[in-house]
């Protein structure tokens, strides 16, 4: 039985799957499904009561939570921008995320008139031969520029979502400097996890834990000049690394970091490694609802459940909040409040989501006594 004294948990970002549907099939994408699933996608009716649900959840905490549109390519979807305008009659706030190659100057134009506050790019490279490898179809880096050129002639802000494979890695500085010069407000980095596509990729362009440690130096180090909004995506050992550098200070004070939320100039979220059941939610294109992207533990559905009966009734999205519940080095070290592990690369290496991150090369000291 719940404890009524401890404070509500607190969903900030709600993912949505608006469709399985894609124009892409890039190497290290989550999906498993094909396009021909797409007749499975909630229809019109059934993603107005999401969202409906999710303002009612919203209208119980202190603040409402930002649904953000995913996919597949939330553009392949018709009623997509019926469905903007629905959120933000109920008061929330909208991002989208896309692969840009589906933007021209009409889509850019209705991005714009939507009101939606954030577009993610994904830029896996910054040349076209790295991100076109990656993305598994010819011309898809220059139809990206392009996109992103037509959001940014309508003053759309936009950000760069970077994925990073060894495939790509040496390319870090360079994307983060082509989003500066393309106008980007932020570089998310995220570190890939073995699921859907990327289980295949991940034989054979994962990093390594060395690497990836050494990544995260070179990401808090771009970080640290304080010219663009950075964050680690799924690298939740992140907020160890920048402890250890000193950068946890000087990112709380200028407003660069992991807590920005699009759309809410001057907020800033709990800072915080792993956010899957915490602070995040993700709802596949059928109704499933999942603590993230990643981690393919099915908490319940909201064709059948009240989305606020899922986040606060689900027993596994309870344990993953519990940090006292970690196992291995992530149970006994000393940064596990503030990091966490990847839930989704330990439930991929071990079926466990409470298991140790295995992508990580921090020993804490209590694990070796």
């Amino acid at each position: 039985m719940k404890d009524a004294s401890k404070p509500k948990q607190m969903l900030r970002l709600l993912f949505w799957e608006s469709t399985i549907r894609c124009n892409l099939t890039c190497a290290h994408c989550r999906r498993i499904e094909s396009n021909e699933q797409a007749h499975r996608d909630l229809t019109t009716p059934q993603a107005k009561a999401l969202i409906e649900q999710l303002t009612e959840l919203g209208r119980s905490q202190p603040m409402m939570p930002i649904l953000v549109f995913s996919g597949g390519e939330p553009l392949c979807r018709e009623d997509l921008f019926e469905l903007v305008r629905y959120a933000h009659s109920l008061g929330i706030t909208t991002a989208l995320a896309t692969n840009g190659t589906l933007i021209d100057t009409t889509i850019a134009e209705q991005i714009r008139d939507s009101g939606i506050a954030r577009v993610s790019v994904s830029l896996d490279g910054a040349t076209a031969e790295v991100h076109n490898k990656l993305r598994q179809l010819e011309g898809s880096f220059e139809r990206a520029i392009e996109g992103i050129g037509h959001l940014r002639d309508r003053k759309t802000p936009f950000q760069i979502n970077m994925t990073l494979t060894r495939h790509n890695a040496g390319q870090l500085e360079d994307v983060y400097q082509l989003a500066q010069s393309l106008g980007a407000v932020a570089v998310h980095i995220f570190m890939l996890v073995p699921v859907g596509c990327g289980q295949s990729l991940a034989e054979t362009d994962m990093l390594s834990p060395e690497q990836c440690e050494q990544k995260m130096l070179d990401i808090c180090r771009l970080d640290g000049r304080g010219e663009l909004q950075m964050k680690v995506t799924c690298g939740p050992h992140y907020e160890r690394v920048i402890r250890q550098q000193g950068l946890h200070k000087s990112r709380t004070e200028s407003g660069h970091g992991q807590g920005d939320v699009p759309g809410r100039s001057g907020y800033r979220g709990a800072s915080k490694g792993c956010l899957a059941g915490l602070g995040v939610l993700f709802v596949g294109h059928q109704g499933d609802v999942f603590p993230c992207g990643y981690l393919p533990v099915n908490c319940g559905n909201v064709l059948k459940q009240k989305l606020s009966d899922i986040w606060y009734g689900s027993e596994d999205l309870a344990r993953m909040r519990d940090s006292s519940q970690l196992e291995g080095k992530c149970g006994v070290c000393e940064y596990k409040h503030v990091c966490g592990g990847c839930r989704g690369r330990a439930y991929a290496a071990t079926g466990n989501y409470m298991a140790e991150e295995p992508f990580c090369a921090y020993v804490p000291p209590e694990a070796t006594r």
